[in-house]
């Protein structure tokens, strides 16, 4: 896995001096296209897709409702279509019932009684058609029609002296204003037997009861919420009820028979609402609230204003007032490493060690022959027990590293298919997450190969419910045309790529250097950036190791030897060791010399994995690898969680 062998240069190199002079001067004019994605669409807090092309990015947004580009660099939007207005029933509303347009919303609503439209940036409402508020009604005896609603005293009067037995209710106060009864009328109704029922959300007492009409009107409304009933029928003749409730925050101030009274006093108060029947109808709370983790900070009328507060705080978001995010930088970058080993006890150590890791990935499945063949050391309990630490498991599958082996097996389709079936079935036998693919040493020849290989893999992994990734080696854009790894393709077919940014020196090398310089880890970010590769597929592979490299008194390198990164701290401390600042890789050079020879090697510790993470913030990608576990002093991870 931690390879990136010399086979695969040499490769390379060697393929170029076979091909005819006219290929490789089409080669050498073929300049590579960089393909880095600085664009990214989002649908409310989701990214949706990432574009090298602006007008892309747009094109994709204009197709989603509640979208939006960002430059990635600088996360400034640069288009939207973030609603401005939104249609509501009572409290009610539906996701399909938000628009940019205002003449679109207010069509809408229009096909909805008891209907408004609210401009999000600001208060109240912009329209409804809530029932117009009406302030005189006419009854006769204890009938009223919908039409006997008027808005003056006048014109209730008017139609009131048309008919005998008729009387007038204010409703802004609900109390009986005039009447053409006579004293004698309403004496003999009086003195009748009771006809009418005073009750105050159902509750009554012999003394509420009236045999005028008048006389119960009188009492009730002097009575919030009271009602009077026909005894005979339980009909409701009249009520007393104040509609309208007041609020600010969840504190009640006041209530109101009619709304325009009760908008008229909210607008007094901030982050105030009316309720009607105990729903929310009118408000000027601010429609966009800023929240830091599940703290609320505050609220905002513009969602300009919420997003220019927001970016102030790490793990902020903001959501509307139905409780939807629409933006968050609550990013936490993921956290996966290699055991390197099938061991259960192996395994559950190392994950157990790691705060924060959220994928391992165990040495399980090996290609075993050409014929599709596979060795399998998978443990379903081991799969349970790394769950039950919050942590997924995505298998290492990999080819033996056997070059001959690999070609034929990618040439044989009946191979291919049982293969796959046998690992996928597999893995989601024993309840894993994922797969991880680490194929490695193949020629450039079968590059074509490899691609359809690992398509018809995703395809059946990804019926299954399975994630898929791939390990790919941190290469060069002068020779990636030549290798195995068709990086464009593989991204649109894989749910994740980590880029092995390690072995920049191994232990082939024929002089020292680092494992892996931090230029040439950035380096490496870019290259693959620059094939298209979506950056929330991206993973950036990091070492827990560095590598001792032996020279003799010429200075000639003699040998080199793997030196775990939990070792270096016990042998600093027991050698005489000159350590210098190397600027090409970014690293603390060490030297000492022992038994006549000098050693060196470059320091990997917090420092240098906290650059790599850096790195990997930086560049916005999904996350961090680290080859691998065990390697490390398990104190590291309380530096690598606070990273994340």
């Amino acid at each position: 896995m931690k390879r990136l062998t010399k086979y695969i240069v040499t490769i390379c190199i060697g393929m170029s001096f076979m091909l005819p002079l006219s290929a490789l001067q089409a080669l050498a004019k073929t300049a590579h296209s960089d393909l880095t994605t600085k664009y990214r669409v989002y649908q409310k807090n989701h990214i949706i897709s990432e574009f090298a092309d602006l007008n892309k990015a747009i094109a994709l947004a204009k197709t989603l409702a509640t979208s939006r580009v960002e430059d990635i660099k600088t996360h400034k939007w640069l288009w939207d279509n973030y609603p401005r207005y939104r249609v509501y029933q009572y409290d009610n509303t539906l996701a399909s019932w938000q628009f940019t347009d205002l003449d679109e919303a207010i069509k809408e609503a229009r096909k909805w009684a008891h209907a408004s439209v609210r401009d999000l940036q600001a208060a109240g409402w912009v329209w409804n058609n809530y029932p117009k508020a009406m302030n005189f009604r006419v009854y006769q005896g204890d009938k009223t029609l919908p039409k006997w609603e008027f808005p003056t005293y006048e014109a209730a009067l008017k139609e009131a002296k048309k008919w005998a037995h008729s009387h007038i209710i204010d409703l802004r106060t609900n109390k009986w204003v005039w009447d053409n009864l006579t004293d004698a009328e309403k004496q003999a109704a009086a003195n009748g037997e009771p006809q009418y029922a005073v009750s105050i959300d159902g509750f009554s007492l012999d003394g509420w009861k009236f045999a005028s009409l008048y006389d119960a009107v009188a009492f009730a409304s002097g009575q919030d919420e009271a009602v009077v009933a026909k005894i005979a029928t339980n009909e409701i003749v009249y009520a007393n009820k104040l509609t309208y409730q007041v609020y600010q925050n969840d504190h009640y101030l006041k209530q109101f028979h009619q709304i325009d009274d009760a908008i008229a006093y909210a607008k007094k108060w901030a982050n105030a609402t009316i309720k009607t029947d105990n729903r929310a109808i009118w408000t000027n709370v601010p429609y966009y609230q800023v929240l830091q983790n599940d703290k609320p900070l505050k609220r905002f009328n513009t969602l300009k204003e919420a997003l220019k507060y927001a970016q102030w705080y790490s793990n902020a978001s903001i959501r509307t007032a139905e409780g939807e995010t629409i933006w968050d930088n609550l990013r936490e970058l993921l956290y996966w490493a290699w055991n390197g080993s099938a061991s259960p006890s192996t395994i559950l150590t190392e994950a157990a060690n790691a705060m924060g890791l959220d994928v391992d990935s165990p040495t399980w499945f090996e290609l075993d022959n050409e014929n599709g063949a596979v060795t399998d050391t998978s443990n379903p309990s081991v799969v349970s027990s790394l769950h039950n630490l919050g942590i997924k498991v995505y298998p290492l599958v990999s080819n033996s590293f056997d070059s001959k082996m690999t070609s034929r097996f990618l040439n044989n389709k009946q191979a291919q298919v049982k293969f796959i079936h046998t690992v996928v079935d597999r893995i989601q036998a024993i309840g894993a997450d994922g797969i991880n693919v680490d194929f490695e040493s193949m020629p450039g020849s079968v590059r074509d190969e490899f691609t359809a290989f690992m398509q018809k893999f995703a395809d059946y992994a990804k019926q299954k419910g399975l994630k898929i990734s791939v390990d790919l080696p941190r290469g060069s854009l002068s020779w990636n045309e030549l290798t195995a790894f068709d990086h464009a393709k593989l991204a649109e077919i894989v749910d994740y790529i980590i880029i092995m940014a390690y072995d920049q020196y191994y232990s082939g090398s024929d002089e020292p250097g680092s494992v892996s310089g931090i230029p040439w880890t950035d380096g490496g970010i870019r290259e693959f950036l620059s094939y298209g590769i979506p950056r929330d597929k991206l993973i950036l592979g990091m070492p827990f190791y560095s590598r001792l490299w032996k020279l003799n008194k010429n200075g000639n390198l003699v040998g080199n030897r793997t030196l775990t990164q939990k070792d270096i701290p016990d042998l600093l401390a027991n050698t005489a060791h000159k350590i210098t600042w190397d600027e090409q890789f970014g690293q603390y050079r060490i030297e000492f010399s022992q038994d006549g020879y000098r050693y060196v090697f470059w320091l990997e510790d917090e420092q240098t994995l906290v650059k790599r993470i850096k790195l990997a913030d930086q560049y916005d990608l999904a996350g961090i690898a680290a080859w691998r576990l065990g390697h490390e002093n398990p104190e590291i991870w309380k530096t690598l969680i606070k990273e994340k």
